[in-house]
């Protein structure tokens, strides 16, 4: 190995994505150990099995320690433009009981841990990822978030999640684009801290974030970002004038004010609210939407009509919940430029009950749809044969229609099915798929 060009040895070290085989790798040769210190990025991550052998009496001696092992690297490392350092989601299920409240060797955010590593690395930092070990970090506010900023002028990314954040000392970071914290509480109930001291961030992810009650995000470059609102909020506002894409979950807020003029793709999923106010949101051009009243999906995005691609589902649904009359021909009235349109298993059963009691109310065309995805489950064979015949003849310019059908139909009544289909319309190439809840959606054959 030794013979082998120095600039090779150091791209294949590079490519280690577990740190730990660096470290290794180090007793293998002079000229990997060497080598070693000019690798530019550090991966580590504590798995279930090198956690249990730690705890294991036996192996008190021979495991070296989670976060020794993490400094060692640091100090033996040259310039390192990125840092990720965290515990394997397997132990995830780890409970309160089965740790040792003595042990902190997996408490990646305490404060006086990361002070004694990362000042030596900040300077050249440009990417930082801390996952820390929720059962350890949850109940312990740290100021990692404060010392990061002290120390980090030039991070571009960061990435903290499972832990409990202060927001005191925070100062700004104008340097940073990137931004994801992921299952924190956040001590800025208002997210005026998040707001100021990174004022340029171009993508933002808070994956439940909880501490929150009025957040505002206000942030004038932020073009991306992914909401996934952990509580109950009384209101969420966003003001980002060049934001293009939006993913936002929530439970049950009251009010939700967007101001977005760049907004193109917008993915919202909500159980209910009593007012969604779209401030010069008329861009949109991919719409979805998830609720638990997907009658309010017109009233709420009325001023719409440019969305070209539209997916709606509706959630939580309890068969003797009195369901609004939700028609297919009255989408089409609220987004009449649609060309793509998919249908989740809810909003398919809402259209069909509501065609089964009265037909398309109005013979109208919908000349735009071109491509057509239903989740359904056949219940009635004739009644959903005849929807979505209605459809095919009201939508002219149709031309692939792809029907993913509950799994736990019978294949012969969905082979019967995508027969019909087949040959009530041979001009719509028709594809046959299977769905299932929490599984990802299997193509099984295009029926043409």
């Amino acid at each position: 190995m030794d013979n082998l060009p120095q600039s090779l040895v150091l791209e294949i070290l590079s490519r280690l994505t577990d740190s730990t085989d660096l470290a290794r790798c180090r007793v293998v040769s002079k000229t990997f150990n060497s080598l070693s210190h000019d690798v530019r990025s550090i991966n580590l991550t504590c798995s279930m099995s090198c956690y249990l052998k730690s705890r294991s009496p036996e192996a008190i001696v021979l495991v070296t320690p989670f976060k020794t092992v993490f400094k060692d690297l640091v100090s033996r490392s040259g310039r390192l433009d990125s840092v990720s350092l965290g515990v394997d989601k397997s132990l995830g299920g780890i409970s309160f009981d089965d740790v040792d409240d003595d042990s902190d060797d997996l408490y990646l955010t305490d404060s006086s841990f990361v002070n004694t590593w990362l000042p030596r690395i900040a300077q050249d930092l440009k990417s930082l990822s801390i996952s820390d070990f929720w059962v350890q970090s949850c109940w312990r506010r740290s100021d990692a978030l404060s010392l990061i900023s002290l120390s980090c002028h030039g991070l571009g990314k960061l990435v903290l999640r499972n832990a409990w954040l202060s927001v005191d000392g925070l100062i700004p970071m104008p340097m940073l684009s990137i931004l994801t914290l992921e299952f924190v509480r956040l001590d800025d109930e208002d997210l005026s801290k998040i707001n100021t001291c990174f004022p340029n961030l171009i993508e933002l992810n808070l994956i439940g974030v909880g501490g929150l009650r009025e957040p505002k995000i206000n942030l004038l470059q932020l073009r991306t970002c992914k909401w996934s609102v952990s509580n109950a909020p009384l209101s969420l506002a966003i003001c980002a004038p060049k934001l293009a894409n939006f993913q936002l979950k929530c439970i049950r807020p009251r009010s939700i004010v967007l101001e977005a003029s760049s907004l193109s793709a917008f993915d919202i999923a909500i159980e209910d609210t009593d007012e969604l106010k779209l401030i010069d949101c008329h861009s949109i051009l991919y719409l979805q939407f998830e609720s638990s009243n997907l009658a309010c999906l017109f009233s709420l995005f009325r001023l719409c009509k440019a969305v070209k691609r539209l997916k709606v589902d509706s959630v939580r649904r309890h068969e003797h919940t009195k369901v609004k009359s939700f028609g297919f021909e009255t989408l089409f009235e609220s987004f009449p430029f649609v060309s793509y349109l998919e249908l989740g298993p809810g909003a398919w059963h809402d259209m069909e009950a509501s065609f089964c009691t009265g037909g398309l109310k109005y013979r109208i065309e919908m000349k735009t749809l071109k491509e057509f995805v239903a989740h359904l489950v056949v219940q009635h064979i004739e009644s959903t044969l005849a929807f979505i015949f209605s459809v095919v003849d009201n939508c002219t310019k149709l031309s692939d229609v792809s029907l993913l059908i509950h799994c736990d139909v019978h294949p012969y009544v969905a082979g019967n099915l995508m027969s019909k289909c087949r040959s009530y319309c041979p001009r719509v190439r028709w594809r046959l798929g299977i769905w299932k809840e929490g599984m990802r959606d299997t193509w099984v054959s295009d029926a043409n």
